[in-house]
């Protein structure tokens, strides 16, 4: 069988699911400590790799990048600059 079979084969779990589990460790890892602001740190800390895959994957175009994400390359380009990304 090919490696295209076989990936097809293999469901993939949902992105949700892998969230889930990032989030389950991080509030085990907290171990009790109380966080004030978990949605702004979750939303950054999935935003950040988010847009630096998508351009990698877009290749650099922002156009491209944004359309695939669904947001205006105005946008994309703000949260760039406050991420410190481009």
């Amino acid at each position: 069988m090919n490696a295209a079979a076989d990936r097809q084969e293999k469901p993939r779990p949902p992105l949700r699911e892998h969230v889930a589990n990032s989030v389950r460790r991080y509030l085990r890892d907290m171990d009790g400590c109380e966080t004030q602001d978990l949605y702004n740190i979750a939303l950054r800390e999935l935003e950040i790799p988010l847009f630096a895959e998508v351009l990698n994957h877009c290749e650099g175009n922002q156009s491209r990048a944004a359309t695939m994400l669904g947001i205006h390359r105005a946008t994309l380009r703000k949260k760039l600059r406050d991420y410190g990304l481009g």
